[in-house]
């Protein structure tokens, strides 16, 4: 997406003097969006073609090439909304609220792919979409405090009230990712214990390690270039919004 007029330097709250872009591309969004694209495509030669079935986990192994990177990047995410969460209630900057709404929102959008590909693999293994065992209990818990988040952006009320409230959130909910993601060693349950993020499979080996680590890395790209173009999308239209309050000022002052 690109902004026809140039967009001027607009000051933060902190004083600094920050140059805003006049497009969400760039020449390393580009490099690096194709680069996630042959990521991708070497990810699905690899992982649905190449790569033999598990010896336990049969065909459905090639869900995990998915499963486990999407989860992977949400949990990402959602440390990075924290931490802007953080940032933004010492500094009060603009830049750090917009970062962490921006992850968040793509936190959302891997955590709900993580639901829906789980869930394929359930129906295959448990032959149910969904049980409420400890970690998919703990994941919706999970999944419904960042869909709170969101909806918090949303609320019409000051701008500084809305972030501030948002970054308490931010900061709150990533407390439960570790609760999720030990619910399975903590209680008994019936989701897969042996994942990619955190114990390998000493079974896992050849290409269907390869391909774990593949997914695991280009996710992260994906998340990487989305992030980046989210972010810049955001403060673009921040800026569209102040130029167009300052008509609206200029125009009410010239009528008076």
């Amino acid at each position: 997406m690109t902004i026809q007029q140039p967009v001027e330097p607009v000051p933060p709250t902190s004083g600094a003097r920050v140059v805003a872009p006049a497009s969400t591309s760039s020449r390393g969004t580009r490099i690096l969006g194709f680069a996630v694209l042959a990521g991708l495509v070497a990810l699905v030669v690899f992982g649905v073609f190449i790569s033999p079935p598990d010896a336990e986990l049969g065909e459905t192994i090639r869900i995990l090439y998915m499963h486990v990177p999407t989860v992977s990047a949400a949990y990402v995410a959602f440390v990075i909304t924290a931490i802007a969460s953080g940032m933004y209630l010492w500094r009060r900057s603009e830049f750090w609220d917009l970062l962490g709404a921006s992850s968040a929102e793509l936190g959302v959008l891997f955590f709900g792919l993580t639901i829906f590909n789980g869930m394929m693999w359930g129906k295959i293994t448990w032959g149910v979409f969904w049980r409420w065992e400890p970690r998919l209990t703990t994941t919706t818990v999970l999944f419904l405090t960042y869909l709170g988040y969101l909806a918090v952006r949303q609320v019409p009320t000051n701008v500084r009230t809305r972030a501030t409230v948002s970054a308490v959130i931010g900061i709150l909910a990533v407390v439960n990712i570790p609760i999720t993601h030990k619910a399975v060693d903590w209680w008994r349950g019936l989701h897969q214990e042996k994942t990619i993020f955190g114990t390998v499979d000493p079974d896992m080996r050849g290409t269907q390690l390869f391909s774990a680590y593949l997914g695991l890395v280009v996710f992260l790209g994906l998340f990487a270039w989305l992030l980046i173009h989210r972010f810049r999308l955001a403060w673009l239209t921040e800026r569209a919004e102040d130029r167009g309050l300052d008509a609206a000022i200029a125009e009410r002052r010239a009528e008076a």
